[in-house]
């Protein structure tokens, strides 16, 4: 993908979508026949992630997503197909499915389901995202001072069933998913500081506290604060604002920029960029804090989180605390979103800029295409550098890569612009434009 500024906007955006068809082409090597998709299609490949047959991080919920987003961007009617096929499989498998969680389990299959559902149209997808989500709020649980399933109020846990119970809940219109959100947020909400556990993330010593996004502080605000946006209570604000009070106070300011600690107090040095555990994701939570409440310190701060990026020398530079990386979880990706969203919600054009070099980066990465399509391999885990792989899910593969390229492609278009699927633990703009940009 060219940089050239010579070329216009629209000439960007298509090289940007001639790769996410790249992605989809590769993907589709994957396909097991049934609506499956397999993690690693390469011979004798391993996925990154341990069997994952149906999740956002490995399997048919995500590659349906980007399926359907792709079927937008390009009006080609076989990815749809693609995707009808995945939800079909979705349909009947989430039986099978226990775990209940939203990244790894059932809530994210339902959030999957209903979005194919609105898209497609045939009532499959919106039926079966009841009927998975009907189960998970059975199988709650009286725990102390509300609702929950293990009593983890972090995002891969209790707050992002939580966070999937809300957006079903707006999508199917089913007040009762709603009401046992608000329950199951209330036990984070009674926390002095919400998301502050030690010792609870595999690899780390037994007195780490985590202040990051999917397992740490800043996740759990950030779902405190989406509640606080549905219901207007003040508590989950008041709480909100504790979780964010302690990021603040740990992290590291120099100048107009802040990193964050992946884990304190062994970890102070070690800053994480990407969605997981580091600055992309605990911009998230200070920008939903500015959605929600209107506070411009918020958004002060997110922004901070954006200029630590900037300054990192990333993506030309690599860092500790994004090495060897494509995905959306820890990667390339996860940062495209960021800088795509921040443009999107206060029209700085720097971080279009920004998200464009990302993208330029992203796009170069990819290996192939011999005609068997474009795939990134990486090292999903810093501390294993060794085990490079290439897989074709959403938070962890190819799919979440080319979901991110479509959303800076889709931010190119200008007056063009369309409306983007985005996750509920995103707080940005669905359609990535300016407001006063885009069509009406």
């Amino acid at each position: 993908m060219s940089l050239d500024p010579a070329r216009s906007a629209g000439e960007r955006a298509d090289s940007l979508l001639r790769v996410a068809v790249g992605a989809a082409r590769w993907i589709r090597t994957a396909a097991a026949g049934d609506g499956r998709w397999l993690a690693n299609p390469d011979a004798s490949g391993r996925s990154a992630l341990a069997p994952e047959p149906a999740s956002l991080y490995a399997g048919a919920p995500g590659i349906v997503l980007f399926f359907l987003e792709l079927a937008a961007a390009t009006g080609e009617e076989e990815y749809l197909r693609d995707a009808r096929a995945g939800c079909r499989y979705l349909a009947s498998a989430w039986r099978a499915v226990a775990d209940v969680t939203y990244h790894h389990g059932l809530s994210g299959i339902a959030v999957a389901l209903c979005q194919a559902g609105w898209v497609l149209g045939d009532g499959v997808g919106e039926e079966a995202a009841a009927a998975a989500m009907d189960r998970v709020a059975r199988s709650a649980r009286r725990l102390d001072g509300g609702a929950g399933w293990s009593g983890d109020p972090e995002l891969r846990g209790d707050g992002g069933v939580a966070l999937a119970l809300l957006r079903v809940a707006a999508m199917l219109g089913v007040s009762g998913y709603e009401e046992l959100a608000a329950e199951a947020g209330s036990r984070a909400a009674r926390l002095a500081v919400p998301g502050h556990r030690f010792g609870d993330c595999p690899g780390l010593p037994p007195d780490a506290v985590t202040p990051g996004f999917l397992a740490g502080t800043a996740g759990t605000a950030y779902l405190l604060a989406r509640l606080y946006g549905v219901t207007r209570e003040e508590r989950f604000l008041a709480a909100a604002r504790r979780g964010a009070g302690f990021v603040r106070a740990v992290s590291v300011v120099n100048g107009g920029s802040a990193l964050v600690p992946h884990h304190l107090p062994q970890g102070r040095g070690l800053h994480y960029l990407g969605f997981c555990s580091g600055s992309a994701g605990v911009a998230r939570m200070f920008f939903e804090l500015y959605r929600v409440a209107g506070d411009p310190g918020d958004l002060d701060w997110a922004e901070l989180l954006a200029a630590g990026v900037m300054a990192s020398g990333v993506p030309r530079r690599r860092v500790a605390g994004l090495w060897d990386t494509a995905c959306q979880c820890c990667g390339l990706a996860g940062l495209v979103e960021l800088f795509v969203g921040l443009w999107a919600g206060t029209g700085r054009r720097a971080y279009l800029d920004f998200a464009e070099l990302l993208g330029a980066d992203l796009a170069g990465r990819a290996g192939g295409d011999g005609g068997g399509g474009l795939r990134w391999y990486q090292a999903y885990r810093r501390l294993r550098p060794g085990e490079v792989s290439a897989d074709t899910g959403y938070m962890a593969g190819a799919a979440g890569i080319g979901a991110a390229l479509l959303h800076l492609e889709a931010a190119l278009r200008g007056g063009r612009a369309r409306r983007v699927v985005l996750l509920p633990d995103n707080p940005f703009p669905e359609i990535p434009a300016p407001a006063g940009t885009a069509d009406a």
